[in-house]
C-alpha cells in the first residue's frame, strides 16, 4: 500500500521534473528511482493521476499532470456525487455496503474509487441502490469509515 503512494509520488515529481514522451521512458525513470512495475500497473496509475499528453510544440507529445485546480475541482465533484447519492454505510470485517438512493450506485461507487482509497481493493455497483466495497485484508470498516470522514469531512455517521 505505501509503495503505491511513494510511485504515485514519483510518477507526479518525475513528470514534472522531465520532458517524458513514452510510458517506456517513464517505465526507465522509475526503474532508476528503484521501482519495479509493470506497463499496467503504470497505466493505472496515469490513468488515476489523470496524467495527459500535451504537444510539446514541436514534433511530438509530453506527459503533462492536471492542474491543482482542477484536480480539486474534480475531487470536489467526486465527493458531491458521493454525499448526494449515498443513504448508508455498513460493514462486516474487509466488505463495506453502501446503500444509496434509487439510481446512484454507479455514481457512488465512482466517487469511491476516484477517492483512490488505499484501503479499497474495488467496488461493485448494484443494479439500483447498492454499493459493495471491497477491504484490504486487514483493513476494517472502522479504518474504511475514518479514511472517508478523512476525505469527506461532511460525512454523516
Amino acid at each position: 500500500m505505501k509503495e503505491r503512494l511513494a510511485r504515485l509520488k514519483a510518477v507526479r515529481k518525475l513528470i514534472k521534473t522531465y520532458r517524458i514522451e513514452s510510458q517506456e521512458a517513464l517505465l526507465g525513470h522509475l526503474q532508476k528511482e528503484g521501482f519495479m512495475v509493470t506497463q499496467a500497473t503504470l497505466s493505472r496509475d496515469l490513468k488515476l493521476l489523470k496524467v495527459g499528453k500535451v504537444s510539446d510544440g514541436h514534433n511530438g507529445y509530453v506527459y503533462t499532470l492536471p492542474g491543482d485546480d482542477e484536480r480539486q475541482e474534480t475531487e470536489r465533484t467526486y465527493i458531491h456525487d458521493f454525499l448526494r447519492g449515498y443513504v448508508s454505510i455498513d460493514w462486516a470485517g474487509n466488505m463495506v455496503v453502501i446503500r444509496t438512493y434509487s439510481g446512484h450506485s454507479d455514481s457512488v461507487a465512482l466517487a469511491v474509487d476516484n477517492l483512490a482509497l488505499e484501503d479499497v481493493l474495488g467496488t461493485i455497483s448494484g443494479r439500483d441502490n447498492t454499493v459493495f466495497v471491497c477491504l484490504r485484508e486487514g483493513v476494517t470498516g472502522d479504518d474504511f469509515m475514518r479514511h472517508m470522514k478523512e476525505c469527506i469531512p461532511e460525512l454523516e455517521d
